[in-house]
């Protein structure tokens, strides 16, 4: 009994399925007798509109490309002269730079020197100060 219900079921089934592709393509076929179609003539007539819109778009972007790319090599053109300019500017106050720290590091080596001489005497100075005091409290102690 059981492999009759199932037998019953299946087919109860597969008449759904029909009768729901039938129902659709059914109302398929309504909605499509609702549209409106255009005439040829209309047709024609939105596809030329269509057609030169996107030409005249075409040439909008072309004529703005050709322009920003003028203006950018114009521009660019004119950063990398300005770049050199400043380059070759900066490569002669190096070297002026150079040869003036050649000239101070010269002058400064020759100042450090004597103040490193001024403070070796000094020391010595002290030195024999502090020895001569030493010497002399020695002295006064014997």
């Amino acid at each position: 009994m059981a492999k009759k219900e199932k037998k019953v079921t299946n087919k109860e089934n597969s008449s759904k399925d029909n009768k729901n592709k039938k129902s659709f393509f059914k109302g398929l076929k309504a909605e499509l007798k609702k549209v409106i179609w255009p005439t040829p003539k209309q047709l024609i007539n939105n596809t030329v509109a269509v057609i030169t819109i996107v030409l005249i778009t075409a040439i909008i972007v072309f004529i703005l490309d050709l322009a920003f790319e003028s203006l950018n090599k114009y521009g660019v053109d004119k950063i990398k002269s300005s770049i050199q300019t400043m380059q070759a500017t900066d490569s002669e106050d190096s070297s002026n730079t150079t040869e003036n720290t050649d000239t101070e590091n010269n002058t400064n080596t020759t100042e450090s020197t004597d103040t490193e001489n001024q403070s070796t005497t000094e020391e010595t100075t002290d030195t024999n100060t502090v020895d001569e005091s030493q010497a002399t409290t020695e002295n006064s102690v014997e």
